[in-house]
């Protein structure tokens, strides 16, 4: 291969590279904002979970007190709390820059 072709491949490898860095880069910026407008109902689902608000709303929901229409994702255990651990785990990612 000649120098130009070279030349040209390699300038072609690299817009190729600039286009996709700089879509994930808006990508990550989008869902970066997303975060943080989401920090706010997290913190509040942090305090809730696991509160007495949060066991006399499982309680009365065990023993139906509550419309069966209702979402209940809230009530499970399992919901906020893989939530929650998400979240720690990509705020390590984040602090780490991985």
């Amino acid at each position: 291969m000649s120098d130009n072709k070279k030349q040209l491949a390699r300038i072609r490898k690299m817009e190729r590279r600039l286009n996709r860095a700089s879509a994930a880069v808006k990508r990550l910026e989008a869902a970066l904002d997303k975060w943080d407008d989401a920090q706010e109902a997290i913190a509040a689902l942090n305090e809730y979970y696991g509160s007495d608000l949060w066991k006399q709303d499982l309680a009365d929901d065990e023993v139906g007190r509550l419309p069966a229409d209702l979402k209940r994702g809230v009530l499970s255990e399992d919901g906020i709390w893989n939530l929650l651990t998400n979240c720690r785990e990509l705020t390590s990612r984040l602090k780490k820059g991985k």
